[in-house]
């Protein structure tokens, strides 16, 4: 079993804390603590990294995490912080790791250093930490999700990548990033969803409560259809999941076995009598629906059923 670090409480244990008034925008990037967490969410104990150093680097010297679960990035917001940081510089550290190379490979703080870059400069505040390769992808995780940076597939690859990677089972990641089991597996099950309704949800046609409606639908074509549907016609999370149950039942109805014996003696009157029967069995007993559509049919009906009792 692999080791555990116990970061679910987040990095605030990575940063020395120093009592700092926070600006706007900024304010929003540099803050670790407080990531609101699902109800059932467990909180691991702390365990921080070793801080090595706290210094400035050069800008060039700092490469990206590779670790990195999330893949968009608000241009907008971002250069916002650009502006911020060319106003009052960088308040909160960026947290790295020291290469055998002499570069620093960033650990949190990959969109200050962006917009670090965008605002032109040539060096920046740090915390050198150090830390495995697996703290590495947790804590990059662990910054994203309290800061709900990451769309929920980039959510769900970071976290199937940290069991990959380690070899854990759920219950031990989501242990390590301070979740609960079933959010973890909730979250992994957008991966099984159709590549095209996955690019969806990362692109915000769609939200989470929707994708949450199609994954209740097993078959994946009509997991498309019903997305389709929900994009054709703007369907609510509550309308998509009505959708769901009529689906379901549908497919429920289509499921329930038929007794061939049934099925014989049902053809075989519908024959006999000219029109459809259908018989429905209650324990030993039951009884015969016999259709009819006019009075002529229902006097035909009657004198088929004379001719048969002969």
């Amino acid at each position: 079993m692999a080791q555990n670090y116990g970061l679910g409480r987040g990095l605030s244990s990575l940063i020395p804390q120093k009592a700092k008034k926070l600006t706007e925008p900024e304010a929003d990037f540099n803050y670790f603590g407080s990531g609101k967490r699902e109800e059932n969410d467990k909180i691991a104990p702390t365990s921080a990294p070793k801080l090595l150093e706290d210094n400035e680097v050069e800008i060039g010297k700092i490469v990206p995490n590779p670790h990195q679960p999330r893949f968009h990035f608000d241009e907008t917001k971002l250069q916002e912080l650009a502006n911020s940081i060319k106003e009052h510089g960088i308040i909160q550290s960026i947290v790295v790791s020291k290469n055998n190379e002499g570069s620093f490979e960033i650990i949190a703080g990959e969109r200050r250093f962006q917009a670090a870059k965008l605002a032109g400069l040539l060096k920046v505040p740090v915390v050198v930490r150090d830390v495995t390769e697996q703290q590495k992808l947790e804590l990059a995780i662990i910054e994203n999700i309290q800061r709900h940076d990451l769309n929920p597939v980039e959510e769900a690859r970071s976290y199937q990548k940290l069991i990959d990677e380690f070899d854990l089972s759920q219950e031990e990641a989501a242990t390590k990033l301070g979740k609960s089991r079933s959010s973890v597996a909730n979250k992994l099950r957008i991966l099984s969803l159709p590549v095209e309704i996955q690019k969806a949800l990362m692109e915000g046609k769609i939200t989470e409560g929707h994708a949450k409606a199609i994954l209740a639908i097993e078959n994946p074509e009509k997991q498309k259809a019903l997305y389709e549907l929900i994009l054709k016609s703007g369907l609510t999370v509550r309308q998509a999941e009505e959708k769901t149950k009529e689906v379901s039942v549908r497919t429920h109805k289509r499921l329930v076995s038929v007794d061939p014996e049934q099925k014989a003696l049902e053809d075989n009157l519908s024959q006999a009598l000219k029109t459809k029967v259908k018989l429905q069995k209650s324990g030993t007993g039951g009884k015969i629906v016999i259709e009819f559509y006019s009075q002529e049919e229902l006097q035909s009906i009657a004198e088929n059923i004379e001719r048969i009792g002969r």
